[in-house]
């Protein structure tokens, strides 16, 4: 693997397509992986568009525990009276 340029926050370099099994495969490496938090078994979105691939690391989503872990009282609102829609009976 050769880098080729960084340049604006682009990175370029070459590499080689190896078989692996079926498939073809391209190695990250090391310095790439941890600039990208990239580890084993992350997973990565592949868009392939104009004959190109594009890789992209998949944002975690947060459970709903981890979303509630950051209510605090400090920015938390008060409950927000929207008054009664269509037939609701309260």
């Amino acid at each position: 693997m050769k880098e080729k340029e960084y340049q604006g926050g682009i990175l370029r370099m070459t590499t080689q397509v190896r078989k692996w099994g079926n498939s073809l495969a391209i190695r990250i490496p090391s310095h790439i992986a941890e600039m990208l938090s990239i580890k084993q078994g992350s997973e990565l979105e592949m868009k392939v568009e104009n004959q190109e691939i594009k890789l992209v690391p998949k944002k975690k989503k947060p459970t709903l525990d981890e979303l509630l872990a950051k209510v605090t009282p400090e920015n938390r609102h008060e409950e927000i009276q929207l008054g009664t829609e269509g037939n609701e009976l309260i």
